[in-house]
Parts: C-alpha cells; sequence; structure tokens
C-alpha cells in the first residue's frame, strides 16, 4: 500500500500567542522544534520526542503537532498497531491505529487535541485507512483535571468524534475489563468491504476463535 500524506496546518489565536497545528512532519521537519517539558503522559519528554521521531520514520507513521514558534506542546500519532496487539493479527495495510494524543497542560483550554484530528483528517488519503484508538481509563489524566472517570470518558469521545471516531463494540479483554474504557472507530469511505469484515473479525477475535476450538 502506497501510503501518501499530505501536509494541512491552521492556526489558533490565543491571548497569548498564535498556535500552529500542523502535520504530517518528517523526522527531519520535527527535529527542528524543541519538545514542551510537560508532554510527559507516556513517558519522559525527552524519550517521547524520541519516538515521535523513529514514528515519522515509519512508512506509514504520520505525526501531527501543536507548536508555539518553536516549541512542540501537543501531538497525535498514527501508526500501525503494536504487533503484540490483536489490532495486527492480520497485518491489515489499511488499519491505522491512533497511538497517543496529548497536550501540555497548560494549553488544554484552547481544544488543541479536536483540531489536531481535524487537521489530520483533511488528508483526503485517510479516507483510504480503518482507524481506532482504545481508550483505557489508567491512561487518562484524571488527578491532573480533577474529572470523574466518566467525565472523561465523555471528554474523550467528544474529541474524538470531532474527526469522526466512534464508539464500536468488541470483545478485546483490555476494553471490557471496565466500562469506561472503549475502542473508537473511523472507517474511511474508500475502505473496501473485505478489510471491514476483517476488522469486524478483530473486534471479536474472542468469539471467532471460539468457533475453532
Amino acid at each position: 500500500m502506497n501510503h501518501e500524506k499530505t501536509y494541512h496546518s491552521t492556526i489558533i489565536k490565543t491571548e497569548k500567542e498564535p498556535i500552529t497545528i500542523e502535520g504530517p512532519l518528517s523526522r527531519d521537519q520535527l527535529s527542528k522544534y524543541k519538545f514542551h517539558e510537560g508532554l510527559k503522559a507516556f513517558r519522559p519528554p525527552e524519550k517521547q520526542f524520541e519516538a515521535l521521531l523513529d514514528i515519522a520514520d515509519f512508512e506509514e507513521g504520520r505525526i501531527l503537532i501543536a507548536r508555539t514558534n518553536d516549541t512542540i506542546i501537543a501531538y497525535v500519532t498514527f501508526l500501525y498497531p503494536d504487533p503484540l496487539e490483536r489490532w495486527s493479527e492480520f497485518n491489515m495495510e489499511d488499519l491505522l491505529e491512533l497511538g497517543a494524543i496529548e497536550v501540555a497542560a497548560p494549553y488544554r483550554k484552547y481544544k488543541i487535541g479536536s483540531t489536531l484530528l481535524k487537521v489530520a483528517m483533511k488528508d483526503e488519503y485517510m479516507e483510504n485507512y480503518i482507524i481506532l484508538t482504545t481508550e483505557y481509563y489508567w491512561h487518562w489524566d484524571l488527578k491532573g483535571t480533577g474529572l470523574s472517570v466518566w467525565d472523561y470518558r465523555y471528554v474523550m469521545e467528544k474529541m474524538m468524534g470531532a474527526s469522526g471516531l466512534k464508539p464500536y463494540p468488541t470483545d478485546d479483554p483490555e476494553i471490557t475489563s471496565h466500562p469506561a474504557n472503549c475502542l473508537l472507530v473511523y472507517i474511511g469511505q474508500n475502505v473496501p468491504d473485505e478489510s471491514i469484515k476483517k476488522f469486524e473479525k478483530l473486534r471479536f477475535l474472542g468469539r471467532y476463535q471460539q468457533r475453532w476450538v
């Protein structure tokens, strides 16, 4: 599959300084910027920045960022699912995972997350993919935001919904382990029926595996 990528951008005006939303960016383009020290939800900032640079090198990898001048204050990643996860079971070329989205705490009032996703979906080639994201409550910044698990779930659904991702049922044990966890999915207009059927099997892999036991 030829993973075409078309750059898009927009500006969010704030009372202090404009925020540029842009991407997908290459490793070289990302390397020109600093990485905000508040981006530490998944690993220390310097390690997370290294991870973004690596993803940018992947043929299918997409990194979009929000920045103030030369500092990255938010990002979103799209890449193939982790080989250890069920979503990689059929090695689908047209299945991408929204792997991570993070916004530095001082900038969370500007709807940067939803804007990042809207800009990502401006690329018409995204209509060739099934895009999924798995949301687990133990990854959420409940303490920092002061939100309950259900309020946070609502915020996540609303933000992801800005790019067309909607809740889909699944029998994935990690997701079903807590009612607040969820699978969110967008199926592009150009995705063939064969891929949609494969994804249906992935969502209910436990059910299909039991048939052959």
